[in-house]
Protein backbone atom coordinates (compact mmCIF):
# COMPACT_ATOMS: atom_id res chain seq x y z
CA UNK A 1 0.00 0.00 0.00
CA UNK A 2 1.51 3.33 -1.08
CA UNK A 3 1.09 6.41 1.59
CA UNK A 4 1.27 9.54 -0.70
CA UNK A 5 3.08 12.75 0.67
CA UNK A 6 -0.52 14.50 -0.35
CA UNK A 7 -1.98 12.05 2.20
CA UNK A 8 0.05 12.99 5.67
CA UNK A 9 0.46 16.44 4.95
CA UNK A 10 -3.29 17.16 5.68
CA UNK A 11 -2.50 15.27 9.76
CA UNK A 12 1.34 16.71 10.14
CA UNK A 13 -0.06 20.10 9.04
CA UNK A 14 -3.21 20.63 11.94
CA UNK A 15 -0.36 19.05 13.94
CA UNK A 16 2.60 21.72 13.70
CA UNK A 17 -0.20 24.21 13.74
CA UNK A 18 -1.48 22.59 17.12
CA UNK A 19 1.88 22.79 18.55
CA UNK A 20 2.39 26.42 17.34
CA UNK A 21 -0.70 27.30 19.26
CA UNK A 22 -0.15 25.91 21.88
CA UNK A 23 3.89 27.69 21.88
CA UNK A 24 1.96 30.79 21.35
CA UNK A 25 -0.31 30.89 24.39
CA UNK A 26 2.51 29.66 27.32
CA UNK A 27 2.64 25.60 26.37
CA UNK A 28 -0.30 25.62 27.80
CA UNK A 29 -3.21 23.75 26.34
CA UNK A 30 -6.30 25.79 25.41
CA UNK A 31 -9.73 24.46 27.43
CA UNK A 32 -13.13 25.34 26.99
CA UNK A 33 -15.49 24.42 30.33
CA UNK A 34 -18.79 24.21 29.68
CA UNK A 35 -21.33 24.34 32.39
CA UNK A 36 -25.27 23.45 32.16
CA UNK A 37 -27.15 26.16 34.14
CA UNK A 38 -30.44 25.88 35.78
CA UNK A 39 -33.10 28.09 33.74
CA UNK A 40 -34.67 28.37 37.37
CA UNK A 41 -34.28 31.57 39.69
CA UNK A 42 -35.24 29.92 42.52
CA UNK A 43 -32.29 30.43 45.26
CA UNK A 44 -29.49 27.59 45.65
CA UNK A 45 -27.63 27.26 48.11
CA UNK A 46 -23.75 27.61 48.55
CA UNK A 47 -21.64 25.78 50.95
CA UNK A 48 -18.84 28.62 51.92
CA UNK A 49 -17.27 26.72 54.89
CA UNK A 50 -17.56 23.58 56.80
CA UNK A 51 -15.97 22.77 60.12
CA UNK A 52 -16.13 19.09 59.75
CA UNK A 53 -17.06 16.23 57.28
CA UNK A 54 -19.94 15.60 59.85
CA UNK A 55 -20.91 19.29 60.39
CA UNK A 56 -24.95 19.47 59.92
CA UNK A 57 -25.96 22.56 61.35
CA UNK A 58 -25.48 25.45 59.72
CA UNK A 59 -25.33 29.64 59.50
CA UNK A 60 -26.75 31.21 56.98
CA UNK A 61 -25.05 34.82 55.71
CA UNK A 62 -27.40 37.29 53.61
CA UNK A 63 -26.20 40.20 51.95
CA UNK A 64 -27.77 43.68 52.23
CA UNK A 65 -25.81 45.35 49.71
CA UNK A 66 -26.08 48.78 47.71
CA UNK A 67 -28.57 50.84 47.74
CA UNK A 68 -31.77 49.40 49.29
CA UNK A 69 -35.21 50.57 47.27
CA UNK A 70 -38.53 49.10 46.77
CA UNK A 71 -37.89 48.35 43.26
CA UNK A 72 -35.72 46.47 40.99
CA UNK A 73 -32.39 47.78 40.74
CA UNK A 74 -31.60 49.17 37.58
CA UNK A 75 -28.73 47.80 35.40
CA UNK A 76 -26.84 48.06 32.38
CA UNK A 77 -28.79 44.80 31.08
CA UNK A 78 -31.96 44.69 31.96
CA UNK A 79 -32.97 45.16 35.70
CA UNK A 80 -31.19 43.26 38.59
CA UNK A 81 -32.85 42.44 42.13
CA UNK A 82 -35.60 43.73 44.05
CA UNK A 83 -33.79 43.81 47.52
CA UNK A 84 -36.59 44.05 49.52
CA UNK A 85 -37.87 41.09 48.07
CA UNK A 86 -34.78 39.60 47.46
CA UNK A 87 -33.73 39.65 51.45
CA UNK A 88 -37.09 38.62 52.30
CA UNK A 89 -36.70 35.34 50.22
CA UNK A 90 -33.06 34.81 51.97
CA UNK A 91 -34.75 34.87 55.33
CA UNK A 92 -37.90 32.87 54.51
CA UNK A 93 -35.69 30.21 53.30
CA UNK A 94 -32.67 30.58 56.12
CA UNK A 95 -36.29 30.38 58.07
CA UNK A 96 -37.73 27.40 56.85
CA UNK A 97 -34.61 25.20 56.88
CA UNK A 98 -34.11 23.69 60.26
CA UNK A 99 -30.74 22.96 60.05
CA UNK A 100 -30.07 26.52 60.17
CA UNK A 101 -29.38 27.51 63.62
CA UNK A 102 -28.45 31.36 62.78
CA UNK A 103 -28.15 34.16 60.69
CA UNK A 104 -25.37 36.49 59.60
CA UNK A 105 -26.84 39.69 58.19
CA UNK A 106 -23.91 40.98 56.26
CA UNK A 107 -24.53 44.93 55.52
CA UNK A 108 -22.85 46.94 53.40
CA UNK A 109 -25.11 49.43 52.02
CA UNK A 110 -25.63 53.68 52.59
CA UNK A 111 -29.02 53.32 53.13
CA UNK A 112 -32.42 54.02 50.54
CA UNK A 113 -35.51 55.33 50.61
CA UNK A 114 -37.61 55.17 53.88
CA UNK A 115 -40.33 52.52 52.82
CA UNK A 116 -37.30 49.88 51.58
CA UNK A 117 -35.61 50.08 54.69
CA UNK A 118 -38.65 49.99 56.88
CA UNK A 119 -39.74 46.96 54.79
CA UNK A 120 -36.77 45.17 55.50
CA UNK A 121 -36.54 46.19 58.92
CA UNK A 122 -40.31 44.52 59.42
CA UNK A 123 -38.98 41.34 57.96
CA UNK A 124 -35.96 41.02 60.00
CA UNK A 125 -38.44 41.28 63.07
CA UNK A 126 -40.58 39.09 61.39
CA UNK A 127 -37.83 36.59 61.15
CA UNK A 128 -36.81 36.87 65.02
CA UNK A 129 -40.15 35.36 65.79
CA UNK A 130 -38.49 31.64 64.86
CA UNK A 131 -36.17 32.47 67.57
CA UNK A 132 -33.14 32.08 65.40
CA UNK A 133 -30.46 34.65 66.12
CA UNK A 134 -29.69 37.23 63.56
CA UNK A 135 -26.31 39.12 63.66
CA UNK A 136 -25.29 41.99 61.61
CA UNK A 137 -21.83 42.24 60.86
CA UNK A 138 -21.15 45.73 59.39
CA UNK A 139 -18.31 46.07 56.42
CA UNK A 140 -17.28 49.14 54.84
CA UNK A 141 -20.30 51.21 55.32
CA UNK A 142 -23.62 50.72 56.95
CA UNK A 143 -25.07 53.83 57.34
CA UNK A 144 -28.64 55.56 57.22
CA UNK A 145 -31.05 53.19 56.22
CA UNK A 146 -28.14 50.19 56.82
CA UNK A 147 -27.54 51.30 60.00
CA UNK A 148 -31.89 50.85 60.48
CA UNK A 149 -31.70 47.42 59.77
CA UNK A 150 -29.33 46.68 61.83
CA UNK A 151 -31.05 47.79 64.72
CA UNK A 152 -33.89 45.09 63.77
CA UNK A 153 -31.07 42.63 64.59
CA UNK A 154 -30.07 40.99 67.86
CA UNK A 155 -26.50 42.07 68.06
CA UNK A 156 -24.57 44.43 65.99
CA UNK A 157 -20.92 44.01 65.12
CA UNK A 158 -19.07 46.17 62.96
CA UNK A 159 -15.18 46.54 61.99
CA UNK A 160 -12.94 49.06 62.96
CA UNK A 161 -13.10 51.16 60.07
CA UNK A 162 -17.11 50.70 59.23
CA UNK A 163 -18.69 53.84 58.24
CA UNK A 164 -21.69 53.92 59.83
CA UNK A 165 -24.45 56.28 61.66
CA UNK A 166 -25.90 58.86 59.61
CA UNK A 167 -29.07 59.11 61.49
CA UNK A 168 -31.72 60.87 59.96
CA UNK A 169 -33.95 61.85 57.14
CA UNK A 170 -32.94 63.66 53.69
CA UNK A 171 -35.20 64.85 50.75
CA UNK A 172 -34.14 65.69 47.71
CA UNK A 173 -34.93 68.41 45.66
CA UNK A 174 -34.19 69.91 42.41
CA UNK A 175 -34.85 73.27 40.82
CA UNK A 176 -34.63 73.79 37.22
CA UNK A 177 -36.54 76.97 37.18
CA UNK A 178 -33.56 79.42 36.54
CA UNK A 179 -32.33 77.19 33.99
CA UNK A 180 -35.37 76.78 32.29
CA UNK A 181 -35.80 80.94 32.54
CA UNK A 182 -32.60 81.16 30.75
CA UNK A 183 -33.89 79.10 28.25
CA UNK A 184 -37.37 80.80 27.41
CA UNK A 185 -38.89 77.93 28.44
CA UNK A 186 -41.79 78.43 31.26
CA UNK A 187 -43.51 75.67 33.28
CA UNK A 188 -47.67 76.02 33.46
CA UNK A 189 -48.98 73.16 35.24
CA UNK A 190 -53.28 72.79 36.10
CA UNK A 191 -53.52 71.57 39.37
CA UNK A 192 -56.57 70.45 41.53
CA UNK A 193 -55.34 72.33 44.81
CA UNK A 194 -52.09 74.63 45.82
CA UNK A 195 -50.01 71.82 46.77
CA UNK A 196 -50.16 69.22 43.91
CA UNK A 197 -47.06 70.80 42.10
CA UNK A 198 -45.27 71.06 45.64
CA UNK A 199 -41.57 69.78 44.98
CA UNK A 200 -41.78 69.86 41.53
CA UNK A 201 -38.34 70.91 40.20
CA UNK A 202 -40.27 73.20 37.34
CA UNK A 203 -40.61 75.64 40.36
CA UNK A 204 -38.65 77.14 43.18
CA UNK A 205 -39.74 75.74 46.30
CA UNK A 206 -42.27 78.19 48.18
CA UNK A 207 -42.33 78.60 52.60
CA UNK A 208 -45.18 76.98 52.53
CA UNK A 209 -44.31 73.75 50.84
CA UNK A 210 -40.81 73.75 52.29
CA UNK A 211 -42.48 73.07 55.93
CA UNK A 212 -45.34 70.96 54.61
CA UNK A 213 -42.38 68.59 53.53
CA UNK A 214 -40.21 69.46 56.43
CA UNK A 215 -43.31 67.75 58.62
CA UNK A 216 -43.53 64.55 56.91
CA UNK A 217 -39.03 64.12 57.26
CA UNK A 218 -39.46 64.95 61.12
CA UNK A 219 -42.02 62.08 61.25
CA UNK A 220 -40.26 59.87 59.10
CA UNK A 221 -37.27 61.21 61.35
CA UNK A 222 -38.92 60.25 64.69
CA UNK A 223 -39.69 57.16 63.05
CA UNK A 224 -35.71 56.52 62.87
CA UNK A 225 -35.06 57.07 66.55
CA UNK A 226 -37.91 55.40 67.54
CA UNK A 227 -36.25 52.57 66.31
CA UNK A 228 -32.77 52.82 67.45
CA UNK A 229 -34.15 53.27 71.06
CA UNK A 230 -35.74 49.90 70.81
CA UNK A 231 -32.76 48.51 68.69
CA UNK A 232 -30.50 49.53 71.28
CA UNK A 233 -32.59 49.78 74.36
CA UNK A 234 -29.56 50.66 76.70
CA UNK A 235 -28.83 54.07 75.00
CA UNK A 236 -30.94 56.97 76.73
CA UNK A 237 -32.86 59.03 73.98
CA UNK A 238 -31.20 62.08 74.75
CA UNK A 239 -27.54 60.73 73.82
CA UNK A 240 -29.38 59.22 70.69
CA UNK A 241 -30.81 62.20 69.82
CA UNK A 242 -27.57 63.80 70.36
CA UNK A 243 -26.20 61.28 68.05
CA UNK A 244 -29.17 61.32 65.23
CA UNK A 245 -28.14 64.65 63.48
CA UNK A 246 -26.61 62.97 60.34
CA UNK A 247 -22.95 62.15 61.32
CA UNK A 248 -21.02 59.22 60.00
CA UNK A 249 -19.26 57.17 62.68
CA UNK A 250 -16.14 54.66 62.49
CA UNK A 251 -16.90 51.70 63.84
CA UNK A 252 -14.73 51.78 66.54
CA UNK A 253 -16.30 55.12 67.65
CA UNK A 254 -19.56 53.79 67.62
CA UNK A 255 -19.04 50.91 69.10
CA UNK A 256 -17.83 53.51 71.93
CA UNK A 257 -21.59 55.36 72.25
CA UNK A 258 -23.39 52.04 72.07
CA UNK A 259 -24.30 52.02 68.67
CA UNK A 260 -22.91 48.76 68.13
CA UNK A 261 -22.34 46.02 70.66
CA UNK A 262 -18.60 45.46 69.51
CA UNK A 263 -15.87 45.14 66.72
CA UNK A 264 -14.91 41.48 65.45
CA UNK A 265 -14.65 39.73 62.28
CA UNK A 266 -17.31 37.46 60.39
CA UNK A 267 -14.54 34.39 62.00
CA UNK A 268 -15.16 35.95 65.50
CA UNK A 269 -19.03 36.38 64.55
CA UNK A 270 -19.36 33.05 63.41
CA UNK A 271 -17.44 31.39 66.17
CA UNK A 272 -19.86 33.52 68.52
CA UNK A 273 -22.86 32.19 67.19
CA UNK A 274 -21.57 28.28 67.67
CA UNK A 275 -21.15 28.91 70.91
CA UNK A 276 -24.50 30.55 71.27
CA UNK A 277 -26.89 27.81 69.36
CA UNK A 278 -25.07 25.10 71.41
CA UNK A 279 -22.95 23.29 68.40
CA UNK A 280 -19.52 22.67 68.03
CA UNK A 281 -19.46 22.58 64.16
CA UNK A 282 -21.36 24.25 62.03
CA UNK A 283 -21.26 24.74 57.49
CA UNK A 284 -21.60 28.33 56.74
CA UNK A 285 -23.80 28.75 53.52
CA UNK A 286 -25.58 31.41 51.72
CA UNK A 287 -28.04 32.03 49.38
CA UNK A 288 -27.83 33.44 45.69
CA UNK A 289 -29.53 32.66 41.72
CA UNK A 290 -28.25 30.22 39.63
CA UNK A 291 -24.79 30.80 38.14
CA UNK A 292 -23.72 33.14 40.52
CA UNK A 293 -20.58 32.35 42.04
CA UNK A 294 -19.69 32.42 45.93
CA UNK A 295 -16.12 31.47 46.82
CA UNK A 296 -16.51 32.74 50.18
CA UNK A 297 -18.72 34.80 53.06
CA UNK A 298 -16.66 38.26 52.08
CA UNK A 299 -18.11 37.84 48.23
CA UNK A 300 -20.79 38.86 46.75
CA UNK A 301 -21.75 39.73 43.05
CA UNK A 302 -20.91 43.15 41.96
CA UNK A 303 -23.65 45.32 41.14
CA UNK A 304 -23.58 48.24 37.86
CA UNK A 305 -22.89 51.32 39.64
CA UNK A 306 -21.63 54.89 40.25
CA UNK A 307 -18.40 55.68 42.68
CA UNK A 308 -19.45 58.09 45.26
CA UNK A 309 -16.50 58.35 48.04
CA UNK A 310 -14.79 56.23 46.58
CA UNK A 311 -17.84 53.67 47.37
CA UNK A 312 -19.62 51.21 44.72
CA UNK A 313 -23.15 52.52 45.21
CA UNK A 314 -26.60 51.91 42.86
CA UNK A 315 -27.72 55.53 43.47
CA UNK A 316 -28.59 56.23 40.04
CA UNK A 317 -32.08 54.12 40.15
CA UNK A 318 -32.87 56.59 43.09
CA UNK A 319 -32.62 59.31 40.76
CA UNK A 320 -34.14 58.40 37.32
CA UNK A 321 -37.60 60.06 37.99
CA UNK A 322 -38.27 64.00 39.03
CA UNK A 323 -40.37 63.05 41.79
CA UNK A 324 -38.74 63.58 45.07
CA UNK A 325 -38.27 60.81 47.20
CA UNK A 326 -37.99 60.31 51.21
CA UNK A 327 -34.70 58.69 51.83
CA UNK A 328 -32.76 57.16 54.94
CA UNK A 329 -29.34 57.61 53.06
CA UNK A 330 -26.08 58.91 53.21
CA UNK A 331 -24.06 59.98 49.74
CA UNK A 332 -22.80 62.98 50.80
CA UNK A 333 -21.51 63.21 47.26
CA UNK A 334 -25.03 63.35 45.79
CA UNK A 335 -26.83 65.26 48.87
CA UNK A 336 -24.44 68.14 48.88
CA UNK A 337 -25.21 71.98 48.09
Amino acid sequence: MRISHRTIRGPISCLVAFLVCIATIGCQAPSLLITPVSGSRKLVETELSRDSFLASDKIAVIHASGVLTNAAKTQLFGTGEHPVSFISEQLDKARRDRSVKAVILRINSPGGTVVASELIHDEIVHFKKSGKPIVAVMMDVAASGGYYIACACDEIIAQPSTVTGSIGVIMQLFDMSGTLGMLGIKNEAITSGPNKEAGSPFRALSDEHRELFQHIVDDMYERFVSVVLTGRPHMEEDVVRKLADGRVFTGTQAAEWGLVDRIATMRDTIEALKSQVNTTSVRVITYHRPAEYKPNYYAHMPQPGIDINFLNIDAAGLFEHASPEFLYLWAPGLTGH
